[in-house]
C-alpha cells in the first residue's frame, strides 16, 4: 500500500507533463505538414532539358 502513495502522484505528474508536451506540439506547428517529407522523395530535383530533335547535336565537324 505504501508504494501506491508514491506511484500515484508520480504517474499523475507524468500524465500532466505528457499532456503539456502534446499541447505544445500541436499549437507550435509540429504537425502542420507531416506528408511533405514523404512526397518530397518522389519529386524530381533536377531540371531536365528537352530532348534534342532527332538526336542532333550542336557539334560541327
Amino acid at each position: 500500500m505504501g508504494a501506491l502513495y508514491l506511484l500515484l502522484p508520480i504517474s499523475l505528474v507524468l500524465v500532466v507533463v505528457i499532456g503539456i508536451a502534446f499541447w505544445w506540439a500541436i499549437f507550435s506547428g509540429q504537425f502542420d505538414d507531416a506528408d511533405e517529407a514523404a512526397r518530397s522523395i518522389l519529386e524530381d530535383d533536377d531540371a531536365t532539358a528537352p530532348p534534342d530533335e532527332a538526336g542532333q547535336t550542336d557539334d560541327k565537324i
